[in-house]
């Protein structure tokens, strides 16, 4: 399967921003993307940085205008898109969801953020409210896909329920980024983590990773914190943690990238991690803290 990632830096100009988006969804297409993925609130900046009400504003329904434009373009290149969108579900209750586009356009599935940070600089409790659907794959023309979104990645359970139900291969639109009053030793600390713990999600699954983080710089509109430089490094991986792409940190990207599924079955008859799963003594897994 051939797959696109575009890693873009955003600017306050959301029409910009699709429009671009969508150029590049295009240049894919004509490459032979069968699947593009988008990265995380691709439309406009990263607003939780700060806690303003007015923001909810920016917040759509599914189906809505994103998913009606990008649905137009898929129909018309012929591909598999994964959005990620602010979605206005009802009076007061908001998510952050990816959504699957079918090559006819049509909506083949959602996914609502179940894991939801609040640190500085990423507000996003004020913001999303957790989702409730589960955690199950989308199946789509070109396969089952596991989609989850951003601080999704770091839990083991959430890629295992994935890998579980079927998914072929994980996908995690993505927003992270550095403040700047870190140190270089712990900024590179946390972008190792972060790749390391996906890249383990592969290996303990034995399928692909698909990670799309965005790049450049975006100012604190309150002042209170630098801004974050987000750190881009999008990459993918086969089932064994192997890079088969790592974008740079601080430049766009738009590349197609192809991922062999049939290699997944054979991973999985070497590392046979499934079948010794002693799922008998799992029952703790449920609960907050062991005492």
């Amino acid at each position: 399967m051939k797959i696109g990632i575009i890693q873009q830096a955003n600017s306050f100009d959301r029409e910009e921003n699709i429009k671009r988006l969508q150029q590049k969804i295009r240049q894919l297409a004509a490459g032979g993307a069968e699947l593009i993925v988008l990265q995380e609130l691709h439309n406009g900046l990263y607003f939780c940085q700060t806690e303003d009400v007015a923001v909810f504003d920016q917040a759509e329904s599914i189906p809505g205008p994103s998913t009606n434009s990008f649905g137009s373009l898929a129909k018309e290149e012929n591909v598999v898109i994964v959005l990620s969108l602010f979605e206005k579900r009802a009076p007061g209750i908001y998510h952050n969801t990816a959504v699957v586009i079918e090559k006819d356009g049509t909506i083949a599935g959602t996914y609502r953020k179940m894991h939801i940070p609040d640190d500085p600089a990423y507000y996003e409790k004020f913001y999303f409210t957790p989702g409730d659907p589960g955690i199950y794959p989308v199946e789509t023309s070109v396969g089952k896909l596991g989609v989850l979104v951003c601080w999704d990645q770091w839990y083991p359970e959430a890629a295992r329920l994935m890998a579980l139900a079927g998914a072929e291969v994980l996908i995690y639109p993505t927003a992270i980024g550095w403040e700047s009053t870190d140190s270089e030793e712990e900024k590179m600390r946390q972008q190792d983590a972060w790749i390391t713990i996906q890249r383990a999600h592969a290996v303990a699954n034995g399928i692909p990773v698909i990670s799309v983080n965005r790049t450049g710089y975006e100012p604190d509109p309150s002042g209170q914190t630098n801004g974050i430089q987000f750190w881009g490094n999008s990459f993918v991986c086969g089932p064994q943690g192997e890079f088969l792409y790592r974008a740079s940190d601080d430049t766009e990207v738009v590349k197609i990238v192809e991922i062999d599924r049939a290699r997944t079955e054979n991973v999985r008859r070497w590392w046979p991690f499934f079948r010794d799963r002693r799922i008998d003594v799992y029952a703790d897994l449920t609960k907050r803290w062991i005492d």
